[in-house]
């Protein structure tokens, strides 16, 4: 029986892609780097520090990854409180309410950094609902790299075997898989370019998702 709902946070419960996208872009044309869409999307689910060693990889930067990190960080922040109507993704506030209030354990595990994490729950009043935040800063590797959702299960009340992920992105469904948990696809507006096959389950929409329906899988 399912104890443990394990939620990504980018595209699954608030929609920050546009703002993170508006971020990334607009620095790399202060960076002056040419970006494709297609190569941004490949960095889907990677946390800012792993998408910056990777950049520098790949671009002749000689910045600091840190100083990197600050200056996208400072761009999203700002873009951030400017965006006004920025709001939940549909249906996942009554999900979240729904699966608290039978007592079901909720914890995020997000490739975004803690601050960014706690202006998103603060701005929408999500901490009570969520008993531990995971952030993907704290770990080396990124998703694909499972090691996020193996610690946000060993947070779990019960095994892994007893817990679900809720992802939106191909990185984030592989590293679920790979950590050994049921994942559930979201197609959101933000996955059309994502591969969500690997999922146990998709939905559309998170109305197709309850209490009762969780306890199923």
């Amino acid at each position: 029986m399912i104890q443990t709902v394990i939620f990504d946070m980018d595209g699954v419960i608030v929609d920050t892609e546009p703002v993170h996208h508006y971020a990334y872009f607009q620095q790399f044309s202060e960076l002056n780097i040419k970006v494709t869409e297609e190569m941004f999307t490949s960095f889907m689910g990677f946390s800012t520090r792993n998408t910056f060693q990777k950049l520098k990889e790949l671009f002749p930067l000689d910045h600091e990854v840190e100083d990197l990190i600050q200056q996208k960080r400072t761009i999203f922040n700002d873009a951030f409180d400017n965006k006004k109507d920025l709001e939940l993704l549909e249906g996942v506030e009554k999900l979240i309410k729904d699966l608290h209030s039978n007592g079901m354990q909720l914890i995020v595990a997000s490739s975004a950094s803690k601050v960014t994490i706690d202006r998103v729950f603060t701005r929408f009043n999500l901490h009570p609902y969520f008993s531990h935040i995971v952030s993907g800063e704290d770990f080396p590797n990124s998703k694909p790299h499972p090691a996020i959702f193996e610690f946000a299960a060993d947070l779990s009340i019960a095994p892994k075997e007893n817990c679900i992920v809720i992802e939106d992105s191909t990185n984030g469904i592989i590293a679920a898989k790979a950590a050994g948990i049921f994942c559930v696809g979201y197609n959101s507006v933000n996955s059309k370019l994502q591969d969500l096959s690997k999922a146990d389950i998709i939905i559309n929409h998170f109305d197709e998702l309850n209490f009762e329906k969780i306890l199923q899988y």
